[in-house]
């Protein structure tokens, strides 16, 4: 999401009757979840990587 995108989303948030718009809030709680998930898993395999080509490069 970019950040006119946001913008444009949280205008929508604003003019309508937030118990309305309630299944918005879990959207973005959900994708903040989501987000927080992969971003542990990548740096879980950038660690993993560093580690095996620390290994290769100190056995070369």
């Amino acid at each position: 999401m970019n950040e006119e995108e946001k913008k444009a989303f949280l205008e929508d948030f604003r003019k309508f009757d937030v118990s309305k718009k309630l299944d918005m809030w879990y959207y973005a709680i959900e994708q903040g979840m989501l987000w927080e998930e992969i971003l542990a898993e990548m740096s879980d395999v950038a660690q993993l990587q560093n580690i095996k080509q620390g290994s290769l490069v100190k056995e070369e």
